[in-house]
């Protein structure tokens, strides 16, 4: 600019002195040289310098495309922030009474309780012992201990057994058998025994000298 500043200055200088008469010219180009021609266009890029000192970039300034609507603040906004999101989720609609839909999702089924069992518990199985027989001081008399046993898986809540005394003579010969009830030992357990001991008497007169007596377990009743 300054170099082009100085060109003009000279040129006016020299018109200034060529001047009389009918007016001063200027020669411009070689004397009878050929014709100018127009100057052709720059093909490359071109670089600007402001008068005022500001940076510019070479060439074409770039833009930046907003993704989206601006904000309050003048700032571009994004189409995949949240709000868009929340926009692209639609409320569940509710009933027609005005309740919320239920929760969408598959159906768990009841677990059973713990300890809890759907078969029902096996009966009650009743099982006894031969009599342990013991003597005492009569011989009319003898004590009798006999041993219950219940298997099964429900409690037996009452019975009666049944005791046969048998009486024998000197040659193991039965002579008779007087039978006598006695309430079970209940309530007795599931998987649990008890045992009982009774005294079982005859009448005297029934067990001469030299004869004796033996209880056994004639029947069992229970439930």
């Amino acid at each position: 600019m300054a170099a082009s500043a100085a060109a003009v200055c000279l040129a006016s200088a020299l018109t200034a002195c060529g001047g009389a008469g009918d007016g001063g010219f200027t020669a411009v180009g070689a004397a009878g040289g050929p014709a100018r021609t127009p100057a052709a266009r720059p093909t490359g890029s071109v670089t600007l310098v402001p008068l005022d000192g500001a940076k510019r970039t070479r060439g074409r300034p770039t833009t930046t495309a907003a993704s989206g609507p601006a904000g309050p603040s003048g700032t571009a906004g994004s189409a995949s922030g949240p709000a868009a999101s929340s926009r692209s989720a639609a409320p569940s609609a509710p009933h027609r009474n005005g309740t919320p839909p239920p929760a969408s999702g598959p159906a768990v089924p009841n677990s059973p309780q713990p300890g809890a069992s759907s078969a029902s518990p096996a009966p009650a199985a009743l099982t006894w012992s031969t009599p342990t027989r013991e003597a005492t001081d009569q011989r009319w008399c003898e004590k009798a201990t006999v041993t219950f046993v219940n298997s099964g898986g429900t409690a037996v809540r009452s019975g009666t057994v049944t005791l046969g005394t048998h009486i024998i003579d000197l040659l193991g010969i039965d002579w008779s058998t007087i039978k006598s009830t006695e309430p079970l030992p209940t309530p007795i357990a599931p998987h649990s025994r008890t045992s009982r001991t009774w005294t079982v008497c005859v009448d005297d007169w029934r067990v001469p000298l030299g004869m004796h007596i033996e209880t056994r377990v004639a029947a069992v009743d229970w439930s």
